[in-house]
């Protein structure tokens, strides 16, 4: 085959015979390469920022330590291209939904000593921005949750509020943010936990089954912290049965009053599509913010 990622050489297999597109990539070339042996890969490659598939590796292999839910294996990466485990998509398991949410609950126990991540990484396209509050990942201190409140608000919220008047949405939002912060803070505050590991991007186009119809997570924006985060964001666009909320509480329940703290953590979720495709965000992101600001 002619034309095709120079890092597939790398694996000793000979070129291609053919490299099959796949749809449902919005920032990225999807495509499953096929060797004469009947090898498969499933590469990425044509990415926006040089670091992203790289910062995908690293999520990718930080989920994989916890050993709760299947990722695909990083093959080899580069600033070009990401080669990945191909796994081929099955129908869903008995109590799919069931077993992935006592699974994510699983991955969830995986915990740190700060919120944050060993280095900065990307939600989309869009940077995503991991150091911890006080320092470097290497010298953060262990806080037990407490930093978290400040953390959400500062790397998530008010980044995404600046990135939004630099893409030209107004000032609006970040004076609304500057009101509410004092109020968002005061609901957070009391729910501190340890931080958890968290997917950081899990909606229904972000995972899938696999051959033995098990869930399995892809394209995730990893980091650690409350992992009301993280099923917040499940809950924004759809696309996850009821038994999946419902194993989970079983398998770890949530702290009370949680739905009061919902709309605060899709917010970040509602800013990043702002910034990633657009107007159609803006009321929707506005009027969440308008709810808090004083």
């Amino acid at each position: 085959m002619g034309d095709y990622p120079e890092i597939l050489d790398q694996l000793d297999l000979g070129p291609p015979v053919e490299i099959a597109s796949v749809g449902g990539g919005c920032i990225a070339q999807a495509g499953v390469a096929t060797f004469d042996d009947g090898t498969r890969v499933f590469v990425k490659r044509a990415a926006g920022d040089p670091k992203m598939f790289r910062c995908e590796a690293d999520g990718l292999r930080e989920l994989a330590k916890a050993d709760a839910l299947r990722v695909p294996k990083v093959i080899a990466v580069s600033d070009q291209a990401l080669v990945l485990e191909y796994i081929e998509s099955g129908q869903h398991e008995p109590e799919f939904f069931s077993n992935f949410g006592r699974r994510f609950a699983k991955m969830h126990q995986t915990r740190s000593r700060a919120c944050g991540f060993a280095a900065d990484n990307f939600i989309g396209s869009t940077p995503q921005l991991n150091e911890p509050l006080d320092g470097s990942w290497e010298s953060a201190e262990n806080h037990e949750g407490s930093e978290w409140t400040d953390f959400f608000v500062t790397r998530r919220l008010r980044y995404q509020v600046e990135l939004a008047e630099q893409n030209g949405h107004g000032f609006e939002l970040s004076r609304l943010l500057d009101q509410g912060e004092a109020t968002i803070l005061e609901i957070l505050e009391p729910n501190c936990e340890s931080p958890s590991l968290l997917h950081g991007d899990l909606w229904g186009g972000n995972f899938m089954a696999d051959e033995q119809g098990r869930a399995c997570l892809i394209d995730p924006a990893v980091y650690y912290g409350h992992r009301e985060a993280d099923l917040a964001m499940t809950r924004l666009f759809g696309g996850f049965d009821a038994s999946f909320y419902s194993a989970y509480e079983e398998a770890w329940p949530l702290e009370s009053e949680w739905q009061e703290r919902l709309q605060i953590y899709q917010l970040y979720h509602l800013l990043n599509h702002l910034n990633l495709f657009g107007s159609a965000y803006y009321s929707r992101s506005k009027q969440v913010l308008e709810r808090y600001a004083r």
